[in-house]
C-alpha cells in the first residue's frame, strides 16, 4: 500500500499551535474514524481512538501541536508584540510570514539595534498590516495564536514543510492504524500541548493505563555541514530512541525494536538525543510506570518553518510501528 503523502500536505498546513488543536483533532478523526472502534475527544484535547483487541493495551501516541507565537501587546502603531509557544528560536524569525486562525498574514520585523548582541526576542514584532492600534484590534486579539507559514513541497525523496514536527509523527500512525491487523487492544493517542511540557500525554496515559507505549516524533540529525556531533541522518532510516532528556529507553524496549526491525529488514538507526524530549517522557513515568519506546522520524531544521524529512525514513517508521504492534514486547 503506498503513502498518500496528500493527507501528510494537509496536515501539515492546518492552524493548530498548541493549545488550539482541535482543526488537527478533527482532519485526523474524519480519516481514521473507519478503521477504529470508538474515536473521542478528551477533557485535555487529545483525541483517542481505540481498536479492541483481546491481547495487550498498547499505546501510540503522536503530538498534534506545532510550535507558535502569542500576541502579549498591540501598540499604537498597530504592531504586535509576542511571546513564543513552543521552542521557538529567535534567530529563525526576522522575515518570516506567521498566519492567524482566522486568516490574517503578517511578518516579523525587528526593531534598529546598536549591536548584535542586542538582538533578542522583545526586540521583535509582527507586522499585520493596519495603520493604528484600533485597527489591529479589530483584526487580531490579545491572546490569540500564530503559526509559521511553510508551504509543503517534494524535492525528490525529501519533504519540506511547516509542523512536520509532529504532523509527520501524526501521518505515521494513521498509515500504521489503516494497515495494522494486531489482535491486540489498541488505543492511538493524538496528543495536544506536547510542545508546551508533554502535557495531553501525561492525562492521556493516566487515564488509559497502557501496558506499553510507543511515541512516534521527529528527532534532530547531525549530517548537515558542521553541524553537531550526531549519528542520526536522513535517508538512513527509521531512528530506534536510546535517550533524551525526557526517556532512558528501557533495554528490553531497544531489543524487541531493534529485534523486529532486522527480522523485517526495515533499515533503522540508533538516536541518542543530547536534548529534548517526546511523550514517551510522560508516558512513562505515568501511575507506577508505562514502559515505553520511540520511533523517531529523522528531520533537518526543527523547529523552523521548512524542516525536512526523507520519505523513505517516513516508510520504515510506518512499517516499523505496523510490524511492532502486531508482535509486542513478551
Amino acid at each position: 500500500m503506498d503513502m498518500d503523502f496528500r493527507i501528510l500536505e494537509q496536515l501539515t498546513q492546518i492552524f493548530g499551535p498548541s493549545g488550539s488543536e482541535e482543526q488537527v483533532a478533527e482532519f485526523i478523526s474524519a480519516q481514521i474514524r473507519p478503521y477504529c472502534d470508538e474515536v473521542t475527544n478528551d477533557t485535555l484535547g487529545n483525541l483517542i481512538a481505540v481498536r479492541h483487541g483481546t491481547g495487550k493495551k498498547i499505546m501510540v501516541a503522536a503530538h498534534m501541536d506545532e510550535i507558535g507565537l502569542m500576541i502579549t501587546h498591540i501598540d499604537k502603531e498597530g504592531f504586535l508584540r509576542f511571546t513564543p509557544l513552543g521552542g521557538v528560536r529567535t534567530s529563525n524569525l526576522v522575515g518570516q510570514r506567521v498566519k492567524f486562525n482566522r486568516g490574517r498574514m503578517g511578518t516579523i520585523g525587528v526593531e534598529k539595534i546598536a549591536k548584535p548582541s542586542d538582538f533578542k526576542l522583545d526586540k521583535l514584532f509582527i507586522d499585520i498590516g493596519a495603520v493604528s492600534q484600533n485597527e489591529a484590534e479589530q483584526i487580531v486579539r490579545l491572546g490569540e495564536t500564530a503559526v509559521f507559514v511553510g508551504d509543503f513541497v517534494e524535492v525528490g525523496s525529501r519533504i519540506m514543510a511547516k509542523a512536520l514536527d509532529d504532523r509527520i509523527g501524526c501521518f505515521v500512525v494513521i498509515e500504521a492504524l489503516k494497515r495494522s491487523k494486531s489482535t491486540n487492544e489498541l488505543v492511538f493517542a493524538f496528543t495536544a500541548q506536547e510542545e508546551l511540557g508533554t502535557r495531553g500525554a501525561k492525562t492521556a496515559a493516566y487515564a488509559l493505563e497502557p501496558d506499553l507505549a510507543i511515541a512516534v516524533d521527529v528527532t534532530a540529525t547531525g549530517d548537515t555541514p558542521k553541524a553537531h556531533s550526531m549519528s542520526v541522518k536522513l535517508g538512513s532510516g527509521v531512528g530506534i530512541k536510546v535517550f533524551d532528556r525526557s526517556l532512558i529507553t528501557p533495554p528490553q524496549i531497544k531489543r524487541w525494536m531493534a529485534a523486529v526491525a532486522a527480522e523485517r529488514n526495515i533499515p533503522f538507526q540508533w538516536e541518542v538525543l543530547e536534548y529534548g524530549g517526546t511523550d514517551s517522557g510522560a508516558i512513562h513515568l505515568s501511575r507506577g510506570g508505562v514502559p515505553s519506546g520511540v520511533i523517531s522520524i529523522p528531520t533537518r531544521y526543527v523547529h523552523s518553518p521548512a524542516e525536512m524529512v526523507d520519505s523513505r525514513d517516513v516508510q520504515a517508521a510506518v512499517d516499523l510501528l505496523v510490524s511492532l504492534l502486531e508482535h509486542p514486547l513478551e
